[in-house]
C-alpha cells in the first residue's frame, strides 16, 4: 500500500470509525485496506504496463488460435478428426498458428510477473515511507493489513484475468457463430480458477521477501531471479539428470517407465509445470493420460474426449500441488508479518 501521509491518515481515519462504530453501511477495517489496496493497485503505472502486457499477449495468442484453426496442420487435423466439431471455443486457449504460442503457454510464463510486480514491494515499501507504523498506531488487528493487502492484490488479479477470459469468449461466439456448450464453460471457468491459483502463489512469494528483505528492490530481484530459475534453467538440470540416469534402451520395461516417473516427478516441482499439466488436461479432452503408457494399455483403448469430471480426477494431484504451494506461502508470509517488530522511524 502506497500512501503519502495524508493519505495514510485518511485510511487510519477511517479505519478507527469503522472498528469504534456499529452502525449498518460502515466498513470493517479489513474492507478499508482492501479497497484502499485495490485503489493503489489499479491506478498504479506498474499495473497498468502489466495489464497491457497480458492484453497485448492475449490478442496476439487470440489471433493466432484463430489462424490455427481456419488453417489446421496435420496433428490439428487429426485431433479434430477425433473430437469433431466440439471444443471449439477451448481451441482458442490451446490451440496456435506456429507464430506465437498459445494463451495457456503466455500465462505460464507471463502471469508470475503479474504476481510478483504487485507484491514485491507489499510490506517493505510502506516500511520505507513510515506509513506502516503508523498504521500499526491505530486501533487495527495486524493481520487485517496482511490479509487485506493479499486480499487487494488478489481482486485485481482475478478482475483481469476474468476480463481476458471472458474476451476471448466474446469473441469466440462472433468468429464461430455458435455458443459454447456447458462443458465448455466449466472448463473454461476451471483453468480461469487456477490461473488465478497460479498467479496467487507469486504473489504470496513476492509478499514474503517483501517481508523479509527492507528494501524493495532486493526482494524484486530476488522474486525474478526464482522465475527465471523455474522459467529457463530448472528444465535444462532436470534434462541433464534424465540423460545421466538413463537406464539405457536394453533396460527392461519396468525400469524405463521408473525412470520416467522419476523425471516426472522432478519436474513436477515445478509450479509451471503443475500448471501446464493441470490447464493442458483441463482444456484438452483428448488428453486421457499424463504418465508413461505399455503398449498393452494403448492397444485396444478407444480413442475419445474424456468427459470433465474425469479430466479434474487426472489433474487433481497437480491442482491440489497448487493450492498447497499457494497456502504454504500465504501462511509464511502471515508468520512472519504477525512475529516482525515494527518500529517508527
Amino acid at each position: 500500500m502506497k500512501l503519502s501521509p495524508n493519505q495514510a491518515g485518511a485510511s487510519d481515519d477511517a479505519a478507527i470509525e469503522a472498528s469504534s462504530s456499529g452502525k449498518a453501511g460502515v466498513l470493517h477495517p479489513f474492507w478499508v485496506i482492501v479497497r484502499k489496496e485495490i485503489g493503489d493497485h489499479v491506478r498504479s503505472w506498474r499495473y497498468i504496463v502489466l495489464l497491457a502486457l497480458m492484453a497485448l499477449t492475449c490478442i496476439g495468442s487470440l489471433y493466432a488460435a484463430i489462424q490455427g484453426i481456419r488453417h489446421p496442420d496435420a496433428d490439428t487435423q487429426q485431433t479434430n478428426d477425433l473430437l469433431g466439431d466440439a471444443f471449439v471455443f477451448l481451441k482458442l486457449f490451446t490451440e496456435s498458428n506456429g507464430t506465437l504460442p498459445p494463451f495457456i503457454t503466455f500465462v505460464s510464463f507471463i502471469g508470475p510477473l503479474l504476481g510478483i510486480g504487485l507484491g514485491f514491494d507489499a510490506v517493505n515499501a510502506e516500511r520505507g515511507k513510515g506509513t506502516l507504523s503508523r498504521l500499526m498506531s491505530q486501533p487495527i488487528h495486524r493481520d487485517y493489513v496482511i490479509n487485506g493487502k493479499f486480499v487487494g492484490a488478489l481482486a485485481v488479479i482475478s478482475a483481469m484475468f476474468a476480463a481476458l477470459v471472458f474476451m476471448m469468449l466474446g469473441v469466440g461466439l462472433v468468429v464461430t457463430g455458435i455458443q459454447p456448450s456447458p462443458e465448455e464453460f466449466w472448463r473454461m471457468m476451471l483453468f480461469l480458477v487456477l490461473s488465478i491459483c497460479y498467479v496467487a502463489f507469486w504473489l504470496n512469494l513476492a509478499i514474503v521477501f517483501s517481508i523479509r528483505f527492507r528494501q524493495a528492490a532486493t526482494s524484486a530481484l530476488t522474486c525474478i531471479a526464482i522465475w527465471i530459475f523455474f522459467s529457463v534453467f530448472y528444465s535444462m538440470i532436470i534434462d541433464l539428470i534424465g540423460s545421466s540416469t538413463y537406464p539405457g534402451d536394453a533396460a527392461s520395461t519396468s525400469d524405463l517407465i521408473s525412470h520416467t516417473q522419476w523425471m516426472q516427478f522432478l519436474m513436477r516441482l515445478s509450479p509451471g509445470q503443475l500448471f501446464s499439466e493441470a490447464t493442458s488436461t483441463l482444456l484438452t479432452p483428448s488428453v486421457r493420460n499424463l504418465g508413461p503408457l505399455t503398449m498393452d494399455q494403448v492397444i485396444g483403448a478407444i480413442p475419445s474426449p474424456l468427459p470433465l469430471s474425469q479430466s479434474i480426477l487426472l489433474v487433481w494431484p497437480q491442482v491440489t500441488a497448487l493450492i498447497a504451494l499457494t497456502a504454504i506461502c500465504f501462511g509464511l508470509s502471515y508468520a512472519l508479518f504477525m512475529r516482525q517488530e515494527i518500529r517508527s522511524r
